[in-house]
């Protein structure tokens, strides 16, 4: 991750303004792409829902992101963003992890305990904070350098990409709890208890205070170094283990572990990533490549991963998801390459 604070938050970026633009549009798409389309979540057969994916995870990711800057966080700065993020959608909008799953039908679900998917949650946690927004940031930041340390928006930018934030939120919302849940999954409608939206929103503020208390982080590389390529499969190692969720709450079992293991396994799995993260960063030859091999290995576990469960899909979707990992990987080697040319120059 990126260990470099931002620079002056009054700047505004300068330069010609399709450079000022350029990065924008590219996280807004980009967001959404990675987290949703790219994993598998968002299929062709449903390929609309990307419209208010863009309009709620790319300009909350380009909000969280502009916050950071200003503040002269870092990717330390950023998680408890992206964490508050990923509660605004799974409590406040489309209420994933509050409701009961509407895909098992009236199988019972495995760690649901006082109206809280807590298994589900604890993955999409991890999932959306870091796939639709920390590896978004950092790949648009290697694709466009010499913005990355600077705010990209002006007051009206904010205003505009907060509005439409907030009607991407509204439709997400309507489109899943008002209709699909009701009219395609055929399920009974579900209002969560106030007290769920209250505690949703208590969690956001709280993410909020701890995203400003690590603002201004003052890192000391270390003497050691880290190669690259050693990155990439450590990436790998530490993120398909969190797939054995996904595995718990779809799969049936006949005799599933106590909620508690698998819960504190992943709290345990998830302080050693960010430990090892923390540490990573800090190293003394820490650049754009090992920032690149880090994404590349979350983008590879996420397409990798995402085939789970498709054996039921259509076969369009196979393909339309196929191509696209595909041109993902050639886009992430073709990037590669510019930032190899770019050390050299």
């Amino acid at each position: 991750m990126n260990s470099e604070p931002g620079a002056n938050p009054t700047s505004s970026g300068g330069g010609r303004p399709q450079n000022r633009i350029a990065p924008i549009i590219v996280l807004v798409l980009l967001s959404p792409l990675v987290g949703e389309v790219l994993s598998g979540a968002t299929r062709l057969s449903f390929l609309f829902a990307y419209i208010p994916e863009i309009m709620m995870w790319g300009c909350g990711t380009l909000l969280i992101r502009e916050v950071v800057r200003r503040w002269r966080g870092n990717w330390t700065t950023m998680l408890p963003l992206g964490l508050a993020l990923s509660v605004t959608e799974e409590f406040i909008v489309q209420q994933t992890s509050l409701a009961p799953m509407p895909w098992l039908g009236s199988a019972p679900m495995y760690g649901r305990v006082w109206g809280v998917n807590w298994i589900y949650f604890l993955f999409m946690l991890a999932f959306e904070s870091v796939c639709i927004t920390l590896v978004p940031v950092q790949i648009v930041e290697l694709i466009f350098p010499e913005r990355r340390k600077q705010p990209w928006l002006r007051p009206r930018g904010l205003a505009i990409a907060s509005a439409v934030f907030t009607v991407g939120a509204f439709l997400a919302w309507f489109l899943w709890v008002r209709i699909a849940r009701i009219q395609v999954f055929h399920v009974p409608d579900y209002k969560p208890p106030l007290v769920m939206f209250l505690i949703g929103f208590g969690a956001i503020a709280v993410l909020v205070l701890i995203s400003y208390a690590l603002r201004e982080p003052s890192e000391v590389r270390t003497a050691g170094t880290l190669s690259p390529w050693l990155v990439l499969p450590a990436t790998l190692f530490l993120g398909f283990p969190l797939y054995i969720l996904m595995v718990l709450v779809f799969v049936p079992l006949s005799h599933p572990p106590a909620m508690w293991i698998p819960v504190t396994a992943t709290i345990g799995w998830s302080a050693v990533t960010i430990f090892l993260l923390r540490r990573w960063a800090v190293a003394a030859n820490w650049g754009e490549m090992h920032e690149w091999a880090l994404s590349f290995g979350v983008l590879l576990v996420i397409m990798t991963a995402g085939f789970l469960g498709s054996s039921v899909w259509p076969k369009m979707d196979i393909i339309f998801k196929l191509v696209l990992n595909i041109l993902a990987v050639a886009g992430m080697l073709a990037l590669a390459r510019r930032i190899q040319q770019r050390s050299a120059a």
